[in-house]
C-alpha cells in the first residue's frame, strides 16, 4: 500500500527531535520542550483540508484532559501555514497545543508512509466504505465519507488548504508516544490494522490511555 519499505519510527527508536512554528502566536515547538519534563503525544496529522483530521482534532481535544492527569502533554502536528491554522482556530478553538508543518517534515523524519496514489489504490477507495467516526448514516466510499464530512461541516477550502492537497496527498497520519527521556514508547499509524477500512480512525480511548499508563509506570 505504501510506496516505501522503511517502516516508521518504532517503539524503543529514539524520537526525532523538531522545532516547528507554533499556531498560537509566535515562537517555536520542538521535542526539547518536554524532553526531561513530561511525556508526549505526539499527533501527525495533515492539512486542514483533511475532514478526518478535523474530527480527530475534536477527539484528542477530548483524550486531552484525561492525558493531563497521568503527566502527559499532548501536541498535534498541522502540515498547513500557521496563518491558515490560526484563520480555522480563531472559529473553533481548542485547547491543544499546535505546531506548523506544512512541508510535512516532520512526517518524513518519522517516517510515517504516505501511499502511492495507484490506479489499483485509488479504485479500492472506491470500494472500501467508512465511517471513521460513526456519525454518518452508513459506512460510504472513502471519497463520499470525507465529503460527506465536509458537507456536515459547511467547510469551505481555502485556497492554502487547495495548495496543502497538491503537496500532501495521500499522506498518512500518525501517533507517537514519547517518554520524557525522548524514546517512543508506542505507535499508531493510520491504516497499519485495517488497511484502507482505517482511514480517518484514531485508536480507542483505551487503548490511548493503556499506552499513556505503560509510558508512565
Amino acid at each position: 500500500m505504501t510506496s516505501s519499505t522503511i517502516p516508521p519510527v518504532a517503539p524503543g527508536e529514539a524520537a526525532p527531535d523538531f522545532a516547528l512554528p507554533a499556531v498560537a502566536g509566535p515562537g517555536t515547538v520542538s521535542l526539547a520542550d518536554y524532553r526531561g519534563r513530561s511525556p508526549l503525544l505526539l499527533s501527525l496529522m495533515v492539512g486542514l483540508w483533511c475532514p478526518f483530521c478535523r474530527r480527530q482534532l475534536v477527539q484528542l481535544g477530548k483524550f486531552e484532559v484525561k492525558l493531563k492527569p497521568l503527566g502527559i502533554e499532548s501536541l498535534v502536528v498541522l502540515a498547513t501555514d500557521p496563518e491558515n491554522a490560526r484563520l480555522y482556530f480563531k472559529f473553533r478553538p481548542t485547547a491543544l497545543r499546535l505546531a506548523s508543518d506544512p512541508a510535512l517534515s516532520t512526517h518524513r523524519a518519522y517516517r510515517v508512509p504516505k501511499p502511492e496514489p495507484t490506479p489499483a489504490m485509488l479504485q479500492a477507495m472506491q470500494e472500501t466504505r467508512v465511517n471513521p467516526t460513526g456519525e454518518l448514516p452508513e459506512a460510504l466510499p472513502v471519497p463520499a465519507a470525507a465529503k460527506a464530512i465536509e458537507k456536515l461541516d459547511g467547510y469551505v477550502c481555502t485556497p492554502a488548504d487547495l495548495g496543502d492537497v497538491d503537496r500532501q496527498w495521500p499522506q498518512l497520519k500518525a501517533l507517537f508516544m514519547i517518554d520524557r527521556d525522548g524514546i517512543v514508547r508506542w505507535h499508531d499509524i493510520e491504516c497499519a490494522r485495517e488497511g484502507l477500512a482505517g482511514i480517518g480512525k484514531l485508536p480507542s480511548e483505551d487503548m490511548i490511555l493503556e499506552a499513556a499508563r505503560a509510558c508512565v509506570a
